[in-house]
């Protein structure tokens, strides 16, 4: 297939996005991946390999701030509700005789691809249908990314949300794709089962028990699996501000004020009284920042801590994967369980570190 052929556009548009391709390298294998959405192309789109196989870009999924009207207004007939997991985004294909595991923005991940390998049977599914990628999050404690805890992930795991068409983004129905990932033994997000547009309240109740139970959320898809709608629960939103403010000249205002959106259309939606809400919101916010600015003053490091476990060249290869891209990488534990390399490193924050400690200093604000 030449390039004018690929991601299903023609050639014209398609070379008018190909300039603002990058260049990487995996494993001594040239891959061309696109790092922002550019045009028709999704963010992460991906030419592998001499041949160039294609790889598209996940899609960007809308988000409702309010199941009611949000979900009538988005879907005109039945779609499933699929628990929303909080991991990393990766998709899997296999290429020129290779499994490769992207993530979200289009980088080949060696631990990721490692850990796909290891904990599935992928073969059965890439011989019947090769030109499939595998859609799904990683989540877990011992993984490089994200750090949440599931009570029933010890260390890191896949979960399929999607079957796509790697060359078109063609997605496959749900109930097929359900049926697909269980026959070949596959892993996937837990569904709710499927509703019509009205039955906001039985939505609005599986959130409101997820939202218990601290977890993300939900994405609802139509059955031919081509219109997709999330919405977060309120703890999820705590804990992305939490997170943010522990390290908070690495976000930018848009990430703040999104959740900070997200909780006032919240709290209208249920008609709350917004005083413990607030008070709980509130605290997401100070006391992350306040511990990271006298953790400064105390003089120690700032970032984000993570486990992994793989087998020695793996984690080997994955930090030096980290430190190509530009990170610096603090190791703070290094041993070896069961023949496996456990390494707990922290990615530093140089933003938070400089800027937190300059003010200290007393350089005045200027903005």
């Amino acid at each position: 297939m030449g390039n004018r052929q690929r991601f299903g556009l023609q050639a014209d548009t398609l070379e008018s996005v190909l300039e603002h391709f990058e260049t990487r390298y995996f494993r001594g294998t040239r891959y061309r991946y696109l790092p922002k959405y550019r045009g028709p192309l999704d963010r992460g789109a991906v030419l592998f390999g001499a041949d160039e196989h294609p790889v598209c870009g996940y899609p960007k999924i809308p988000r409702a701030l309010m199941l009611d009207p949000g979900v009538p207004e988005q879907f005109d007939g039945p779609f499933v509700v699929e628990e929303k997991l909080n991991g990393y985004n990766v998709r899997v294909a296999h290429l020129g005789g290779k499994v490769v595991a992207f993530t979200r923005s289009g980088i080949a991940c060696p631990f990721s691809t490692h850990l796909v390998k290891r904990r599935l049977d992928l073969d059965s599914l890439f011989e019947a249908r090769p030109n499939l990628a595998v859609c799904g999050e990683v989540i877990g404690p011992e993984n490089p990314y994200t750090a949440y805890d599931y009570p029933d992930v010890e260390s890191a795991a896949f979960r399929a949300f999607d079957l796509r068409d790697r060359r078109t983004s063609d997605p496959v129905p749900v109930d097929r794709r359900r049926e697909l990932l269980d026959a070949h033994g596959l892993p996937q997000t837990r569904s709710f089962g499927t509703f019509a547009p009205d039955e906001t309240d039985a939505i609005a109740s599986i959130v409101d028990e997820l939202d218990a139970q601290g977890r993300e959320g939900i994405v609802m898809k139509s059955v031919d699996g081509r219109t997709q709608l999330k919405y977060t629960t309120g703890a999820s939103t705590e804990s992305d501000l939490t997170h943010a403010f522990s390290l908070p000249f690495e976000y930018g205002r848009s990430f703040v004020f999104q959740r900070l959106l997200r909780e006032a259309f919240r709290a209208v939606e249920h008609d709350a009284d917004t005083t413990e809400r607030a008070h709980a919101v509130g605290e997401a916010i100070l006391d992350p920042l306040v511990e990271t600015i006298e953790n400064v003053d105390d003089g120690q490091a700032v970032g984000q801590k993570h486990t992994v476990r793989a087998p020695p060249r793996i984690v080997t290869e994955l930090l030096s994967h980290l430190r190509d891209q530009g990170l610096t990488i603090d190791l703070l534990a290094d041993e070896t369980s069961a023949g496996e390399r456990v390494v707990t490193f922290r990615k530093r924050m140089r933003s938070t570190e400089d800027k937190t400690k300059a003010y200290l200093d007393g350089q005045p604000v200027d903005y």
